[in-house]
């Protein structure tokens, strides 16, 4: 008899909890079907797509683009400017390339520097290895020319093209670098 009331309250029990979730359950299912009844979405249609409507091409308003006049002074024109700029990137390309000329810019580090002789030389990093650079050697894919060299930097003249195609000079300078990456 000791063993039959324990079994009857869990009885009891299981009942009591099964009762009570499938009331929750029923509520929440009557909520959901409610909202999903009175609720629609709202969806605004596509917009039709505007018709296209071809232009008519009249050549007698307009000047022909091909014509063998228009088109010699172009080539003229365009010869012209780039034998003024041409004086300054000619030499680069006679020349042969160094091992610096290889990389860009901002994948070469300077390291430190020193004086051999009396002739200033930087110690510049490119993939864990080190060159000495002197003025006058080439590096940066900007046929990048080294002018000065001091404790602290290097300054570059490099070769580039601006917006319009011309070639012109700027000035680079390649500093120092300090810190955990700098004493490698």
């Amino acid at each position: 008899m000791k063993q039959r009331i324990p079994f009857a309250l869990l009885m009891v029990g299981l009942a009591l909890l099964s009762g009570c979730s499938s009331d929750e359950d029923s509520e929440l299912r009557s909520w959901m079907a409610h909202q999903r009844a009175t609720i629609k979405p709202k969806i605004t249609p596509i917009e039709e797509p505007k018709q296209f409507i071809p232009a008519a091409y009249n050549i007698d308003s307009a000047q022909d683009p091909f014509e063998a006049m228009r088109l010699t002074q172009a080539l003229k024109r365009d010869s012209n400017t780039s034998s003024v700029n041409s004086g300054l990137i000619t030499p680069e390309l006679a020349r042969r390339k160094e091992p610096l000329e290889a990389h860009p810019l901002d994948a070469i580090h300077m390291v430190g520097s020193m004086n051999k002789n009396g002739v200033p030389i930087a110690l510049i990093r490119v993939d864990k290895l080190i060159y000495q650079v002197r003025v006058g050697n080439h590096l940066g894919q900007n046929y990048g020319l080294v002018t000065k060299i001091s404790e602290t930097n290097v300054q570059l003249r490099e070769i580039v093209q601006d917006t319009t195609g011309d070639w012109i000079e700027r000035q680079a300078t390649l500093d120092l670098q300090e810190g955990p990456e700098g004493k490698k």
